[in-house]
């Protein structure tokens, strides 16, 4: 990512890099003098955030907007939950359409952070002084996730596997970047999408994808039967996780 962050010689800005903590944990154990245990849940409230919410990662997305300078840049590692979220979810991605610009977003292979199976994204945004209309004008969306098949040990994700989405994100010059995506190459894996289209869709959703996937088309192109074992395996692990975490915001600590 750093090359893709770089910037043109003499220009001085701040950067802030994120991996902020993935899960929805957000809650105070407390045991009372019958020994009774309960939760209550912890919403973080300031000022200076767009909305009140007990969503750490939603809380990271505002705080890191509160400690960048104007014209600072971000990159930061988020859940999908971040993009399709309602309520305070909508309100922030929303304001951080407006009040920044929100240039970049890039999809991430399934399993790559935390617990295997959560589906993680790297969102770029520029912090910009207050203005009456919108920062975000377009976002360019480069999926690495859809036919592309990554494990831990076997097939790691590697440093030249991010050589195409570090050349297209023209760092210092995205106003020369190009659609790879096109009515005639439905499969370029880099587009972009204007604010209008975005601010209409349902709840400002920013979990957007178009390539077909080609498991669910053609038989032959199914991965290896090991491959397709170790994802059901992690897609089950994550459930699991996302159950104990509803388990216990429900008072009810799980085994």
């Amino acid at each position: 990512m750093g090359d893709a962050l770089s910037s043109d010689p003499g220009e001085h800005f701040e950067v802030v890099l994120a991996n902020p903590p993935f899960g929805k944990k957000s809650s105070t154990v407390i045991v009372g003098e019958d020994g009774r245990v309960s939760s209550e849940k912890d919403t973080i409230e300031r000022d200076d955030f767009w909305a009140t919410t007990s969503n750490k990662q939603l809380n990271f997305v505002q705080h890191i907007k509160t400690i960048l300078d104007i014209h600072g840049r971000a990159a930061v590692v988020l859940p999908d939950n971040v993009l399709f979220e309602g309520g305070a979810g909508e309100t922030i991605r929303k304001k951080l359409m407006h009040e920044c610009d929100l240039h970049t977003l890039l999809r991430l292979p399934t399993g790559l952070f935390y617990a295997q199976g959560v589906k993680a994204n790297v969102l770029f945004f520029d912090k910009k002084p207050a203005s009456e209309k919108p920062w975000t004008q377009k976002l360019w969306i480069y999926d690495l996730r859809t036919n592309k098949h990554f494990t831990l040990k076997t097939n790691p994700l590697r440093r030249e596997d991010l050589d195409e989405f570090v050349q297209l994100f023209m760092s210092g010059k995205r106003h020369k970047r190009t659609e790879t995506w096109s009515p005639a190459n439905p499969d370029g894996r880099w587009r972009a999408y204007a604010y209008s289209d975005l601010i209409a869709r349902d709840k400002t959703s920013l979990d957007i994808f178009w390539l077909k996937d080609q498991s669910l088309a053609d038989g032959d192109n199914l991965p290896p039967p090991q491959v397709i074992a170790q994802e059901i395996v992690e897609d089950l692990q994550a459930a699991l996780e996302q159950f104990k975490l509803i388990a216990e915001d429900m008072g009810k600590p799980a085994p």
